[in-house]
């Protein structure tokens, strides 16, 4: 990593790749382009800690239900990264900033992105809230990956309702929070959360209800449609009155933009179980008839409303798409126009910047074939692999040693990489899970198999039949 320069009180910094490591970029699109996962295993046996490798062969053990090996496979990324920071460059101060124009910095976006993923679905919010944070500050104008359309829901799931409320009280101004659907009804939520706190003064309490009241009716106001498919999410049936009402009818929902239904579907599927609340639902549905009275009434901001609504989502930008795609909402994914669905996405770098500010450049091969890209599993993939890695190939890869991998730096940078296990970098050099890399599945060759197969304790392989386990080469 280098400081490209500061000013403002902000750095700016980003990740370099040596020649090496350029070789074995090279070398991974050619496997890619293979369309075989099991040629990413033969590059990571030689190239250790190559990320995108590492990234990419997370997402083919993700989609075989094999999430610990997918978690294993991020952090081992994460620590690639690790050890080639600046000096200068901190993970908390948040003046330190990363291009995601440059290819060389997208991998620690997507690997931050993914270890939070891991960390949400293992029930720890507040650990991924944390990490959102981070991805967010690297460069908070941009947002490439739209963190905004996640922090909502993480902030609920953590109960830190202070802080989502303070973050739309400084952002709304210059930010628009109010016009994602997503940031439109959490607010109100957590006011009305924070409202049920019963270790509030009560004065306190009333003015929160009073402002999460409030803040729903305009909700309600500007996105009619959100309102019959979260009743339908949480299995809750509709009174007659509104169902049957051309306000929150089945209309409101089928005339809105293709952009706006993205952002509701992404925000249904993420968020709909925090209403299921009785509490929740009752307060909801006294603010829906408050609203039906104002439409009824000729209620000017109904209309101001519709006008806004036709104007502002013609067209999600590329950072809301790349969102969609990273979090694989059957929903939203569904509704991604057709110039993202047709064209090839990359699993290792969803929907590139097309500003891109390239510092190298893949030679070109004679007599190179075109190929189609792919995502492994993916929704969106040409084509799929003709195979998926063997467990016991990438197993018996990632309970190597570090000492035992051929030596490779993977970035430019000062750090030794200490002769210690993968399973002790991971786990603050606890006691190892003595998971084995040999599985009863066919195991490759010779040369393949010998060349760092060691469980997590650092011991050697037993000895196989008709010769010794090699040791250290």
């Amino acid at each position: 990593m280098r400081l490209l320069e500061s000013k403002k009180g902000l750095s700016f910094f980003a990740f370099e790749h040596s020649e090496e490591y350029q070789q074995a970029q090279h070398k991974f699109l050619v496997a890619v382009e293979s369309m075989e996962p099991n040629n990413i295993v033969v590059l990571l046996q030689t190239s250790p800690y190559h990320v995108d490798s590492l990234l990419q062969l997370s997402d083919a053990c993700r989609f075989q239900e094999d999430q610990e090996m997918a978690r294993d496979l991020v952090e081992r990324a994460l620590y690639s990264m690790e050890c080639a920071f600046h000096p200068l460059f901190s993970l908390t101060s948040g003046a330190c900033r990363l291009d995601y124009r440059r290819p060389e910095n997208r991998s620690f976006y997507l690997a931050l992105y993914k270890q939070m993923s891991f960390l949400e679905k293992r029930g720890c919010p507040r650990t991924a809230l944390e990490y959102c944070k981070l991805i967010l500050s690297l460069e908070p104008d941009e947002d490439p990956l739209c963190m905004l359309l996640l922090i909502d829901h993480l902030t609920l799931r953590a109960r830190n309702y202070e802080y989502l409320i303070r973050l739309f009280q400084e952002w709304e101004a210059h930010r628009n929070l109010s016009q994602l659907p997503n940031f439109a009804f959490s607010v109100p939520l957590a006011y009305f959360l924070l409202s049920q706190q019963t270790d509030l003064p009560e004065h306190e309490r009333s003015s929160a209800r009073e402002k999460a009241s409030l803040l729903i009716q305009q909700a309600l106001t500007m996105f009619p449609g959100v309102l019959l498919p979260l009743l339908e999410s949480c299995s809750v049936r509709p009174d007659a009155t509104v169902s049957s009402h051309r306000f929150f009818g089945p209309n409101a929902e089928i005339s809105q933009p293709p952009a706006l239904s993205q952002l509701v579907n992404l925000y249904l599927g993420r968020s709909h179980f925090l209403w299921k609340e009785p509490a929740t639902m009752s307060w909801l549905e006294e603010n829906v008839h408050e609203v039906l009275q104002a439409v009824d009434a000729g209620d000017p901001a109904v209309e101001a409303c519709e006008n806004r609504r036709k104007v502002l989502y013609q067209r999600a930008p590329r950072n809301i798409h790349r969102h969609v795609i990273l979090s694989e909402i059957k929903e939203a994914v569904a509704a991604l126009p057709p110039d993202v669905t047709t064209q090839s996405v990359m699993g290792f770098d969803p929907l590139p910047p097309s500003d891109t500010i390239y510092s190298y450049v893949r030679p070109e091969r004679k007599g190179e074939e075109e190929r189609n890209s792919v995502i492994w599993g993916s929704q969106l993939c040409v084509c799929r692999p003709r195979s998926f890695p063997s467990p016991s190939n990438v197993r018996a890869l990632v309970c190597q040693p570090l000492w035992q991998a051929k030596s490779h730096q993977p970035w430019k940078h000062n750090c030794a990489l200490l002769p210690v296990t993968v399973a002790k970098l991971y786990h603050g050099g606890g006691e190892a899970r003595g998971r084995s890399g040999w599985g009863s599945e066919p195991q490759p060759g010779p040369e393949q198999a010998d060349a760092g197969c060691a469980r997590h304790d650092g011991q050697l392989p037993p000895q196989r039949p008709g010769g010794a386990a090699r040791g250290r080469r």
